[in-house]
């Protein structure tokens, strides 16, 4: 039976992350849910993260340190010292709307299944809360588990680490973070919570705040080898994970879909994994295409070679998306560093 009064762990891994952790522990402690407990891992940090969080210290806020070991190794460490009913994953540049918490929570009252998954909406931003872009899609409703992920897959989506509130029984039922990975390990790991999941509930009310950083975020592949090895990883155990549910053409299909989507960031650089990739494809039935420029750069191709093209079609996005974090964070400044209340619309 469900306690109504659960307590709910906010775990928070930390690398290197100086200008934002304050405001992201201050969201953690600024939720209504007032039965909680903030557990910070600092993963080796060369800045002033760990000094900052030691400032929010008390019986409530538990900041340990750890040697540099990458970030699924602090969530495991988190987890380890947490004694929630419930987990909420929180990264170190995130915000959590403040009734987040508590409306999953209420939420949780009409599910008496503890295997139940409670997500909620989420928007972009650089600096400016306030100016969070939310866009709904597919996602954003009650659903199976292999409906979630045949759209995930299918349609190429993802929901942010934050928007989850995971029950201790279904915690323990997906297992750790999976070490090996230095990127996707959040869409790995939760493809396994949703695995041993009896459902989702999405929850409209509240939401979080997901901080676009620059291009060394974690997310972020680019050129190294060992986030490519990690990303194929990661593919590979999706589509088994997906397989394991159901095993049909619609399956497949996804499958397939999600294989060519991810081709590009292969190919031609690594033709080891774009063999992978192709093999797998076809044990499910299917081919893969070369992959296609956009036909912004596709002109690029013939003048100076696929590569060159697909790294311009690569460079080019980030210079304006670091144009419009520029523009963002003066405008951040000139508010005195401080964004709208997260209650106003």
């Amino acid at each position: 039976m469900k306690s109504v009064n659960p307590l709910v762990s906010i775990l928070i891994p930390a690398f290197n992350a100086e200008p934002w952790i304050a405001d992201t522990i201050r969201s953690a402690m600024g939720q209504t849910w007032q039965r909680k407990e903030i557990i910070i891992i600092d993963d080796g940090s060369s800045d002033q993260t760990l000094a900052i969080a030691r400032q929010f210290a008390s019986k409530d806020v538990a900041v340990i340190t750890q040697q540099n070991q990458g970030a699924a190794t602090a969530r495991n460490h988190a987890l380890s010292l947490s004694q929630g009913d419930y987990i909420q994953w929180l990264d170190a540049d995130d915000l959590l709307t403040p009734e987040k918490i508590s409306r999953q929570v209420e939420a949780s009252h009409e599910c008496p299944n503890k295997r139940t998954l409670f997500s909620s909406g989420w928007g972009y931003f650089v600096y400016r809360a306030d100016r969070a872009k939310f866009s709904p899609t597919s996602l954003w409703c009650d659903l199976s588990p292999v409906e979630w992920l045949l759209r995930k897959m299918g349609e190429n989506l993802h929901m942010q680490t934050a928007t989850w509130l995971v029950t201790r029984e279904l915690t323990e039922a997906a297992g750790p973070w999976d070490t090996r990975l230095s990127n996707d390990d959040d869409g790995e790991y939760f493809c396994r919570v949703i695995l041993a999941s009896d459902g989702i509930r999405f929850v409209p009310e509240g939401g979080v705040f997901y901080r676009i950083t620059t291009s060394k975020r974690l997310s972020y592949i680019g050129g190294s080898d060992k986030k490519k090895d990690a990303m194929c990883l990661s593919m590979r155990l999706h589509v088994k994970y997906l397989q394991s549910l159901e095993d049909s053409d619609r399956v497949r299909a996804a499958c397939i879909t999600y294989l060519q989507y991810w081709l590009i960031q292969f190919y031609p650089e690594r033709p080891d994994i774009v063999g992978e990739l192709l093999e797998l494809a076809k044990e499910l039935g299917g081919t893969l295409e070369t992959p296609r420029l956009s036909w912004k750069y596709a002109w690029l191709k013939p003048l100076f070679g696929f590569r060159f093209a697909k790294h311009t079609q690569t460079v080019l996005p980030q210079l304006k998306e670091s144009l419009k974090r520029s523009f963002d964070k003066v405008a951040y400044q000139l508010q005195g560093g401080k964004s709208r209340s997260l209650h106003e619309e």
